[in-house]
């Protein structure tokens, strides 16, 4: 009897061990630990030591600076304009006028050729100066060279300002056809400097007349110098004029070949009153073959 009451509890028992263990949840494995990322100090301090002394930079290298134009000589000089960048190119054609290299003529007339095209709306200051650099070195292959690039094109927009300045500064020759559309220019300096490149013809002539009445005075006596120069009667009344109220080497000059009694008369005013422009008007009387141009010069001797 006790024997079968010992058997029965440990059956009980092992049962409810049994359903105990099912009972129980089933542990999953650890996740492995998740590293926090090191503060920047210690980040820092965990770097390489040779990566400490040789820091990476993005940013380029500094290009070396360029030798300023006055430094250059002149073989340096005349190289370098070609291949100029655009900040630098405007520079170094100036100091090639300031030197008045005669070599410098062909090197500038292809430097404005290289900007063709451009310009519509602004004068190109690369032009500008070339421009500039032409009229100041001077001569037949400088103005010869800016008639070429007028004549061509190369020059558009407001930048022709610039161009016509400097033609008219070197006396330059352009060619006929070249002549009307400047002459009738939106820009009265334009129309002034291509009154003072007017060579005679009769599309030319025509379009000089008619700016007679130009309503910028610059314009309307440069015109009349011109047909002066041609030997034109309409110039006379406002060369007269201008001798009368504001004379100078340019009227007096244009008015020996049509000068009136009373241009004359003017002349010798000025030989007595203006020292400053005498000797110009005493020339022109003497160029002037008229008793009363001879009379005022035997007056003026006295």
């Amino acid at each position: 009897m006790a024997d079968r009451q010992l058997d029965l509890f440990s059956s009980m028992s092992n049962r409810a061990a049994r359903r105990k263990s099912a009972a129980a949840p089933v542990q999953e494995s650890a996740a492995p630990p998740i590293l926090e990322p090191a503060p920047p100090a210690l980040a820092s301090a965990a770097l390489p030591t040779l990566d400490r002394a040789t820091p990476q930079s993005d940013e380029p290298a500094a290009s070396p600076r360029a030798a300023r134009p006055v430094d250059l000589d002149d073989a340096a000089l005349l190289a370098a304009i070609p291949a100029a960048r655009v900040a630098d190119g405007p520079g170094l054609a100036a100091e090639a006028g300031r030197r008045r290299l005669a070599a410098a003529v062909p090197v500038l007339e292809e430097y404005c050729r290289r900007f063709a095209g451009f310009g519509l709306n602004r004068a190109l200051p690369e032009q500008t100066a070339a421009l500039g650099a032409l009229a100041a070195i001077g001569g037949p292959q400088a103005a010869g060279s800016v008639a070429r690039i007028i004549a061509r094109g190369w020059v558009r927009g407001p930048g022709i300002a610039a161009a016509v300045a400097a033609a008219a500064r070197l006396g330059a020759h352009l060619p006929a056809e070249a002549m009307p559309p400047l002459l009738r220019h939106a820009d009265p300096a334009v129309r002034a400097d291509a009154c003072r490149l007017a060579r005679q013809g009769t599309e030319v002539t025509a379009i000089l007349i008619e700016l007679l009445n130009d309503l910028h005075p610059d314009v309307s006596l440069a015109a009349a110098c011109a047909l002066g120069h041609m030997g034109r009667g309409e110039a006379v009344p406002p060369l007269r004029q201008a001798l009368r109220q504001a004379p100078s080497p340019p009227v007096i000059e244009a008015v020996t070949r049509v000068a009136d009694e009373a241009c004359m008369v003017e002349l010798g005013r000025i030989v007595r009153a203006m020292p400053d422009l005498a000797d110009a008007a005493r020339g022109a009387l003497e160029a002037i073959d008229h008793p009363r141009a001879a009379r005022l010069l035997e007056r003026l001797r006295e």
